[in-house]
């Protein structure tokens, strides 16, 4: 299993199969070769530098507040871990 995090195409570069992408407000460059067609405002699974797949916003955000916790889904304290 691997842990893909939703980031967000801001930008296409020069190379065709090169991107930045914005996760959580940090900007990387990564590889999105394995994908067609993306422009900025996509979302994009990212997993090692490669763009995996591509989502839908809603399902991106849902993602990024779960890993985060900000869903809730870890209670008010996880201090205890």
């Amino acid at each position: 299993m691997c842990l893909g995090i939703p980031g967000e195409v801001v930008e296409l570069c020069e190379h065709e199969d090169l991107a930045v992408v914005a996760v959580e407000g940090t900007k990387r460059m990564i590889n999105i070769g394995l994908l067609d067609g993306l422009v900025p405002g996509d979302w994009v699974l990212v997993h090692l530098g490669f763009a995996l797949e591509r989502v839908e916003e809603k399902t991106a955000k849902a993602s990024l507040d779960f890993v985060t916790g900000r869903d809730g889904a870890f209670g008010s304290d996880v201090s205890g871990a």
